[in-house]
């Protein structure tokens, strides 16, 4: 589906609605001179009927919808590629925003689950060294508009017309639209935590998308100030840390940020955060044959999570042009899965999505470059 996409004119940046706050957009539309229930009508548009134009925006005077359409912008995100699974289960979109940065959106279907994968910033600077986003580093954060975007533009579709990818059933909270929400795209959340807070609370509130709190996960690489801010925020979103290592000295080389934050430091912010908001922890960790799979990570693992109400999501590494690790072998999967369950600690593994479409975060926008023969603004550039 095409929306009427807004391109920025040269000198003064026109805002864009998703941007704003209802304060911000009341603000706007009484400056204007317009009563304050068109910035309630206007708002409702954005965040429950989600209109590919402003012309769809039929209860509101031609006059204002044209101003609107001069002076503001309604939607920022072009797909400039789109990818399904061979097995329907998974669609990937490659989105390119105004100044031509590109960023990745993942749509995941299961049997009563339909589950977004959103970006919250233009690469990654945090340089996980297995991730095809942290080996092209961090080109600029994404602003709460941008994050919200994604979401609604992947609702959009799903409202109309687009089948469910798998299943056919409802939806907790939805008949066909979108059931959960992670952000595990392109991007460290909280290193964008003002955008990404303010994209979270636009994305729940009651008067405008009220999506369940409960259904929303964000993920971290361990950005321990950060967590300790965020299990301060009164929210009952989900937390994901991407650990991939049990012991200081692997995970230095594998996830960089740990020099910075090790695991005793990273610990202790996790069990703040159960303690602060009465919820389970996830931890991620991809499997990595020979390197992180071993018997010795996975029993480092429990000693170092014991006692912590949490679950372990284990899935076989999504290998990148950029890094020369494999997936860990069926076998030593089950050997790891073992271990953990053997000492009580909760531990599913994961089913690896879209392996086919270069569904894993920041991989189809590296196909995509890499195919054109040239970068795109931004490229090279480490924050």
């Amino acid at each position: 589906m095409q929306l009427q996409a807004s391109r920025q004119t040269p000198g003064a940046p026109r805002p864009a609605l998703y941007d704003l706050t209802f304060d911000e957009l009341r603000a706007l539309l009484t400056s204007w001179g317009e009563p304050e229930y068109r910035a309630r009508q206007l708002w409702a548009w954005l965040y429950k009927r989600l209109p590919a134009s402003f012309d769809e925006m039929t209860d509101l005077p031609a006059r204002l919808r044209q101003r609107l359409a001069a002076e503001t912008v309604l939607h920022r995100l072009r797909v400039v590629a789109e990818r399904e699974s061979s097995d329907g289960g998974t669609r990937k979109l490659l989105l390119e925003l105004p100044d031509g940065q590109r960023i990745e959106s993942v749509l995941m279907g299961y049997e009563r689950r339909r589950t977004a994968c959103i970006s919250t910033q233009a690469g990654c600077g945090m340089g996980c060294v297995f991730c095809a986003t942290g080996q092209m580093g961090l080109l600029r954060n994404l602003t709460s508009g941008e994050i919200v975007e994604q979401v609604l533009f992947i609702e959009r579709e799903l409202r109309q017309g687009t089948p469910p990818l798998v299943g056919e059933g409802p939806g907790e909270g939805s008949e066909r639209g979108l059931t959960n929400i992670v952000l595990m795209g392109m991007g460290e959340p909280l290193a964008n935590y003002g955008p990404t807070l303010a994209a979270l609370r636009r994305l729940i509130d009651p008067t405008g998308f009220n999506f369940g709190q409960r259904r929303i996960t964000l993920s971290t690489v361990g950005l321990v100030p950060a967590i300790e801010r965020f299990s301060r925020e009164g929210l009952q979103v989900g937390l994901a840390v991407s650990l991939h290592a049990a012991t200081d000295e692997l995970r230095n080389e594998l996830v960089p940020i740990n020099r910075r934050y090790p695991l005793a430091q990273l610990l202790a912010a996790c069990r703040n955060y159960v303690a602060r908001t009465g919820r389970r922890i996830t931890f991620e960790w991809a499997l990595i044959r020979d390197v992180n799979d071993t018997p010795e990570q996975a029993r480092a693992l429990v000693r170092l999570i014991s006692g912590l109400l949490c679950h372990v999501n284990v899935i076989p590494l999504n290998p990148t042009r950029g890094y020369a690790g494999a997936p860990s072998t069926r076998e030593r999967v089950a050997a790891f899965r073992e271990i953990l369950e053997r000492a009580g600690i909760p531990c599913t593994v994961r089913v690896r999505r879209g392996i086919d479409i270069q569904a894993g975060c920041g991989q189809l926008r590296t196909e995509v470059e890499a195919a054109r023969g040239g970068g795109q603004p931004g490229d090279g550039h480490r924050a």
